[in-house]
């Protein structure tokens, strides 16, 4: 498992009965985290002083409900700066387990030795396009919703990031890669991130079970003729980390040679010292 212990100012403090308590910041949060399926004491006091739980509707979906917290603040990681807002479905705007994958990519682009092109696909709010380009990379940012992109831009103002070669885009990542294809443009490196099922900004339908293989053959044709780096995240315990490597291996390694390793993603637990499952991710280097 892949741990992403660097962290100051995030920590998953406790978790139990499918809840995490966790920090970010000065702020206490309890999320639902499907992952946890047993029931330890919570005697953690943060469990009755939290600042916003997410409770989980047996409809589906839920609501935050808000103890004393500001409608957004802002969290560090090394020389990055994300701005945190709660919004739908639990989420705060940061997927705090991907630093595991920020630390590996960025030490390929800063040992590279060259000018380096990454491509981030289903880019969110940027955690990837900031430490690709905090290392040095040019950056072609891609998501399907304006408002993330927005958010994004906002996170590499608070990284001191504004004049980095960060290129923007709004739009389907597939029709995206396809039309890059066509244009002849090429990456050293590629990152995805893709949600389990989502839309494109014209209704357009996403599936990973379904839509990850073909994106990965496509994404083989955009690779430079000496690629970096290949990093794929699952949210989908459908997709195990052997499915992830096999489909690497059999678009990217088998035309590039290399390394390909997955491995689950994971953020430590410091009541319990366990480490909290959140994923998994494949990854192809040179």
């Amino acid at each position: 498992m892949w741990i992403a212990e660097g962290w100051k100012d995030y920590e998953v403090i406790d978790c139990s009965e499918g809840e995490k308590l966790e920090r970010w910041g000065k702020y206490l949060l309890v999320r639902p985290d499907p992952q946890v399926i047993w029931s330890t004491p919570k005697t953690e006091k943060g469990w009755k002083k939290m600042n916003g739980h997410y409770h989980r509707s047996a409809k589906g979906g839920g609501e935050w409900e808000f103890f004393d917290l500001p409608e957004q603040w802002t969290i560090s990681y090394k020389d990055l700066t994300f701005q945190l807002k709660p919004f739908s479905f639990k989420h705060t705007g940061l997927f705090p387990e991907q630093a595991a994958n920020w630390d590996w990519f960025s030490e390929k682009i800063k040992q590279a030795g060259r000018p380096v092109k990454v491509l981030n696909l289903f880019a969110y709010t940027g955690g990837a396009t900031l430490a690709a380009a905090k290392a040095g990379a040019s950056v072609t940012h891609v998501d399907a919703s304006r408002g993330m992109v927005g958010w994004a831009k906002e996170n590499a103002r608070s990284s001191n990031l504004e004049s980095s070669s960060i290129r923007w885009m709004v739009d389907d990542c597939v029709k995206f890669v396809e039309r890059e294809i066509r244009r002849g443009n090429h990456y050293d490196g590629i990152i995805m991130d893709p949600p389990s099922y989502g839309r494109g900004p014209k209704g357009e339908i996403w599936k990973i079970e379904d839509a990850i293989y073909p994106l990965v053959k496509l994404c083989a044709q955009l690779l430079s003729d000496q690629p970096l780096f290949f990093l794929i995240n699952s949210y989908t315990t459908g997709l195990a980390p052997s499915v992830l490597s096999y489909m690497i291996s059999t678009e990217i390694g088998s035309k590039f040679g290399g390394t390909v390793q997955s491995e689950e993603v994971g953020l430590p637990v410091t009541r319990t010292g366990l480490v909290l499952p959140c994923g998994a991710s494949g990854r192809w280097w040179a």
